[in-house]
């Protein structure tokens, strides 16, 4: 795919913000409930929405996140989309942690720059609706 066509994703893209905050957590071992775990050599982290934390046990916690999917399917042949997304983002002043699935990405941004990303998706051509 040549990188020009990557503009067509912006223009019909959509992405949705989840109505949920999420954590990222350290933990010894993967929590219940938990939207994804990402296992290696030195750590688990897993995401979860705070509301189903409860009493889980953890060793590091950072809240407050919000979660925007890219409603479309990005083939994993796709060259450039999150590096368009990612520099978008930086430019306008918000960190993030992404996690990517088979058809589609997530980018979690925290709560105080979540009208931010918005912007700055849209400013790449995308819609965005929240939840």
């Amino acid at each position: 795919m040549k990188r020009s066509d990557i503009r067509k994703y912006f223009q019909n893209g959509r992405a949705v913000v989840s109505a949920e905050t999420y954590a990222i957590v350290k933990t010894k071992r993967a929590l219940a409930n938990a939207l994804a775990v990402i296992k290696d050599d030195r750590e688990t982290t897993c995401v979860i929405d705070e509301s189903k934390l409860g009493t889980q046990k953890f060793l590091g916690f950072e809240g407050d996140w919000r979660m925007i999917t890219f409603d479309m399917a990005l083939p994993l042949s796709l060259v450039g989309f999150f590096a368009a997304v990612s520099g978008a983002l930086a430019e306008a002043g918000v960190n993030l942690f992404t996690l990517s699935a088979y058809t589609t990405d997530h980018v979690f941004v925290k709560g105080e720059k979540l009208e931010t990303a918005i912007r700055a998706l849209e400013k790449l051509g995308m819609s965005v609706r929240q939840r």
